[in-house]
């Protein structure tokens, strides 16, 4: 069933397709918070009330892309609200490091402080890589440059930069095993 379809069966209040699409995503979505907020608890409370949501306020939802999308920019907004509301600020994009380290890592298995010290030896990492791959990295996790702009900033070429950002995370990765070892073996 396409995207519209499903959001029509639930606009009909056909409780069958919205359960199948609770359960087709709600782990993914609960998955999808936790990258934010590091917080089982918080992340199923936003993802529970983003279907409660949808339930109710089906008639007035348009979807100009798809439903899975749309759900997923719910989540991600109402994750950047809730840090808001919480006085937590991401001034330095470690959020937007969480991607660096999501394929090599799984950060579930940590505690909120574990993935504190976890981060911030990332910093530690990216002050310590050569000088343009450092300056690149900055730029596109630090000062959230795209490609192009960290290219024309420091005049090489994009396939430079994503060489560049490839080679940063495979050492950053490869100089945060000692500290996930160590933190592993502590809990």
């Amino acid at each position: 069933m396409d995207s519209n379809s499903v959001l029509q069966e639930i606009q009909k209040k056909n409780r069958f397709v919205f359960k199948k699409l609770f359960n087709e995503l709600y782990q993914d979505m609960v998955s999808y918070a936790m990258g934010y907020l590091f917080d089982k608890g918080s992340s199923e409370d936003i993802v529970q009330d983003i279907f409660v949501y949808l339930w109710e306020k089906s008639e007035t939802i348009n979807i100009e892309s798809s439903l899975k999308g749309y759900l997923f920019i719910m989540v991600r907004n109402r994750c950047l609200n809730h840090l808001k509301s919480i006085k937590i600020t991401d001034n330095t994009n470690v959020l937007a490091l969480h991607t660096i380290l999501d394929e090599a890592y799984d950060l579930e298995v940590f505690s909120a402080e574990d993935k504190s010290i976890i981060y911030n030896q990332v910093l530690k990492i990216i002050e310590t890589l050569p000088g343009k791959m450092k300056q690149i990295v900055k730029l596109r996790f630090i000062d959230n440059y795209k490609y192009a702009e960290i290219a024309d900033e420091i005049g090489v070429s994009v396939n430079t930069v994503k060489t560049q950002l490839k080679r940063a995370k495979v050492k950053i990765t490869h100089s945060l095993g000692a500290v996930i070892v160590l933190l592993l073996t502590n809990q």
